[in-house]
């Protein structure tokens, strides 16, 4: 299963653009700061992670502006074929 959770703050945002199939793309970083506990021991988390949100969803996610704290569902997947980088496709944000 391919299925990931996380909120944070929305950092940078990019325009609206299309597919050559005119599906509307959106792309922003979130960033995250969490302490979770790892072996007993507290650990503190912080870490930027790329956002991609397609469809429907952009008209929404359009309008969350920045620094609002979001909470995002969806799955994992390479920016490119066989790329080492990853990125959150979001099927689900919810403002917080």
């Amino acid at each position: 299963m391919n299925r990931l959770e996380v909120e944070g703050q929305i950092l940078e945002q990019s325009p609206v653009r299309y597919t050559p199939a005119g599906i509307p793309v959106l792309e922003f970083l979130l960033s995250h700061e969490s302490e979770v506990s790892e072996a007993g021991v507290p650990r503190r988390i912080a870490f930027a992670l790329q956002i991609l949100v397609m469809g429907d969803l952009v008209q929404m996610a359009g309008t969350i502006g920045l620094g609002t704290t979001v909470r995002i569902q969806g799955f994992i997947a390479p920016v490119r074929k066989d790329s080492p980088k990853f990125r959150l496709h979001a099927q689900r944000i919810q403002q917080i």
